[in-house]
């Protein structure tokens, strides 16, 4: 949903950059979805929250593009909404931080995941830098310092290996 959003606030402001790599990334997540949807036992539940998800999109897209009629409040207000989501969507993989630390594992981080969100953070913020957008750059920063921690955790308390050490088998 974040993509659609950030989609929608890339078309209000004529922003192609934010347009097309939101729109290969809704593309994606809706793949993603669809081929879960395909191989889960639990095809009912997952149907319900699909179609709740698409209701609150519709609800949301009434809301932006009915009740709100002046462009520039539009802009405002959807770029508060999606901030907010980015913001959300950074923090949530601090949840897992008192057990990092209770346990002094990082096992359930992954470090390629946390190098991907530096990257893709950094540039937003740059690219928000770059063009005078505050919805695009604070929200993104957040990302920049989740991730510098992550990278501390992974530092601090490196994985477990494996209690058991595997020897290839020559046959």
């Amino acid at each position: 949903m974040s993509n659609l959003g950030w989609l929608y606030y890339g078309y209000l402001k004529d922003d192609w950059t934010l347009m097309i790599v939101n729109s290969i990334g809704a593309s994606l997540q809706t793949l993603y979805i669809l081929t879960y949807y395909c191989f889960t036992q639990e095809k009912c539940s997952i149907m319900v929250k699909m179609l709740l998800s698409l209701g609150v999109l519709v609800l949301g897209y009434c809301y932006f593009y009915l009740r709100i009629p002046d462009l520039g409040t539009r802009l405002n207000q959807l770029g508060l909404f999606c901030s907010i989501f980015t913001i959300s969507m950074y923090l949530s993989p601090l949840t897992d931080l008192v057990k990092i630390v209770q346990t002094r594992c990082t096992k359930c981080l992954s470090l390629p995941l946390a190098v991907a969100t530096f990257l893709a953070s950094t540039s937003w913020v740059l690219y928000g830098w770059q063009m005078a957008d505050v919805y695009i750059m604070v929200p993104n920063f957040p990302g920049i310092v989740t991730s510098i921690v992550r990278f501390w955790l992974f530092w601090q308390y490196p994985t477990e290996q494996d209690k058991y050490s595997y020897r290839p088998l020559y046959a």
